[in-house]
């Protein structure tokens, strides 16, 4: 059953985290003057949004949460993937001030490879691709039986997830956001571009991954169906909860910028 005193230390995560977080107080602390000499003091929410971050990712695939989703739960999986893709990559963008990000990529060959895996339609299709051929059935169920594969879908599903919010939250001049009307349509496009995704999980009449479907059951009478169900739902209604709050939050923007230059 579960050991809920099991914590992931493998060197590879926990020294690929202490590498960020070091990377990140070093680049913003005693290099700074290096990196962008006349540029503002970080701020605390900046610094404390990217720490989060990292520890939320740590939280999400380093505890004991880690092997429920692995072995007995899909919708616990699901969920894992949630907290991947929305709070960790959010936070980790918001945590980046843009002269940072434009110190680092000084070069027109860094900026121009920015700018190619942020440019909206390529974002899109790397990210509803990431997400959608790592629910093919053999693909899924190959993650959750080799450790290597396993790692490999969630660092992807991360970072594709910091190329989708890329276009909406960027801080940096290299590599800007979109214009807020577009903004609107692209975070509408790939709710729309991920509905497949979402109906060919919700709707399948068998189970699809036959790790869940033969794993004990945590939940008396919880049958693996009523598992691929949730996880389905809480694939399509996280989605359409963040979608929301992201055009809402768009919005509200791009009506008051309106407001200003009428004021004006």
């Amino acid at each position: 059953m579960i050991d809920w005193r099991h914590w992931h230390n493998e060197p590879y995560l926990i020294g690929g985290l202490l590498v960020l977080a070091w990377g990140y107080a070093v680049l913003t602390g005693p290099l700074k003057n290096r990196v962008a000499p006349h540029a503002p003091r970080l701020s605390r929410w900046r610094a404390s949004s990217y720490y989060s971050s990292l520890i939320l990712f740590y939280l999400a695939v380093g505890s004991p949460f880690d092997q429920i989703g692995e072995r007995f739960l899909f919708s616990a999986h699901m969920a894992q993937h949630v907290v991947l893709i929305y709070p960790c990559a959010v936070l980790w963008v918001l945590g980046l001030p843009g002269w940072l990000v434009d110190g680092v990529i000084r070069t027109n060959t860094l900026r121009s490879i920015g700018r190619l895996f942020t440019y909206p339609v390529v974002v899109g299709i790397i990210y509803v691709m990431t997400q959608s051929l790592w629910h093919i059935p053999a693909l899924y169920d190959l993650a959750l039986q080799d450790r290597f594969i396993h790692v490999l879908e969630h660092v992807t599903f991360f970072g594709s997830a910091v190329l989708y919010w890329w276009p909406v939250l960027s801080s940096s001049q290299a590599i800007p956001p979109m214009r807020l009307a577009g903004q609107m349509i692209y975070l509408f496009a790939i709710a729309v571009g991920l509905t497949p995704l979402f109906a060919f999980i919700t709707f399948s009449s068998d189970v699809l991954y036959p790790t869940y479907e033969f794993a004990p059951r945590l939940i008396e009478g919880f049958t693996s169906m009523d598992d691929q169900l949730l996880a389905g739902a809480i694939m399509k209604l996280s989605n359409v909860v963040v979608t929301f709050l992201g055009l809402t939050g768009v919005f509200i923007r791009w009506y008051r910028q309106s407001e200003l230059k009428s004021a004006a």
